[in-house]
């Protein structure tokens, strides 16, 4: 996908319509899927003309691509938030793992637009996790030189809990499943390891 660079409007009006805008992308091709959902469908959501749509998007990879990068920004203050009273990285990833369910749960269709964009935007799927992840291993490495968890490989440890993360999210954050019970087995698992 060639990158395109939004326009930010400057009223309150316009925020609020680009907002509206990103809101029925999210619910159209969330829903539909990118291929399906029209530029056509996601105005009629937003009750909008058309000719609105394009002075804030270029076109439908554009909104497509900032919805990707929505989630990115969301993610990262939700899981912010919940883990910043945290004693110590356990904690904190028991915290930030129910927190993440919450986002499948609560935005089912945003999350499956950063899914979708494995195939419809890779550039951007890339970016979404590599920067998510950068971020994890410096806050695990941080950890282990604290004495907070046994020492090891960062950047693998960071990719592991985040791919456990999203496929829990499928599985359990989007079917409505008990977090709690979700969390709680995870990190009886964190913490025991699967020994006998």
């Amino acid at each position: 996908m060639e990158k395109t660079a939004t326009r930010k409007p400057r009223t309150r009006r316009g925020r609020e319509t680009r907002a509206a805008i990103l809101r029925a992308a999210e619910a159209v091709i969330g829903a539909q899927g990118y291929a399906a959902a029209s530029i056509s469908d996601i105005t009629r959501a937003a009750g909008i003309a058309q000719g609105t749509f394009y002075i804030y998007f270029d076109g439908k990879e554009d909104v497509f691509r900032e919805l990707v990068i929505e989630m990115g920004r969301l993610t990262r203050k939700t899981l912010s938030d919940a883990v910043a009273g945290a004693p110590d990285r356990l904690t904190a990833e028991r915290l930030g793992l129910r927190a993440f369910l919450e986002i499948a749960a609560t935005r089912p269709t945003l999350y499956n637009i950063v899914e979708e964009a494995r195939f419809v935007d890779p550039d951007s799927y890339n970016a979404y996790f590599t920067s998510f992840a950068r971020g994890y291993a410096r806050n695990l490495a941080a950890a282990a030189r604290e004495g907070e968890i046994r020492p090891g490989n960062a950047e693998i440890r960071a990719w592991a809990l985040m791919g456990m993360a999203v496929t829990l999210g499928e599985r359990f954050g989007m079917t409505g499943a008990d977090t709690d019970a979700v969390v709680d087995e995870v990190f009886d698992m964190l913490e025991r390891g699967l020994k006998p």
